[in-house]
């Protein structure tokens, strides 16, 4: 039966430019992949029905995984509803992630919910995968550089 995983973080800065870091392919690229991984961006079509495609590769094997999805839904500085599906036939199944950010005092409230994780995957691991994500997220975008 495939998972569910919850996280949530404040992170210190407008819910404008952490939605952005979803939908621009080089912030994709920057912060997605957990710590040890790279990330190609093949397609991300910012709009709803659009497709996005990327692969992850692990630096230290050189091995790695493509998946890809839709954009289900897009509301600016709000919130992302999009799909993913691995290219991997071991790996079955639509997993569906929610993103939803409310601005608050001191930046910006942020839940995920990924659904539909296949039973693969160690529920534990796609914690710990996120965690690094959302700690690289934040050092991308916290830093106010106005030059």
């Amino acid at each position: 039966m495939p998972n569910t995983v919850r996280l949530h973080r404040v992170i210190a800065t407008k819910p404008e430019k952490v939605y952005r870091a979803f939908l621009e392919p080089d912030a994709v690229a920057s912060w997605l992949p957990p710590f040890g991984f790279l990330c190609t961006v093949h397609e991300l079509e910012p709009e709803v029905g659009g497709k996005h495609r990327m692969s992850f590769r692990n630096f230290t094997t050189g091995n790695g995984h493509s998946f890809g999805g839709e954009y289900k839904e897009l509301v600016p500085g709000r919130r992302l509803v999009y799909t993913d599906r691995f290219d991997d036939p071991n790996l079955p199944g639509e997993m569906t992630v929610t993103v939803e950010l409310k601005a608050v005092s001191v930046g910006t409230e942020m839940s995920i919910v990924q659904e539909g994780v296949p039973d693969v995957i160690p529920l534990e691991a796609c914690y710990l995968g996120w965690q690094e994500s959302l700690r690289k997220l934040a050092k991308l975008v916290e830093p106010e550089i106005n030059q």
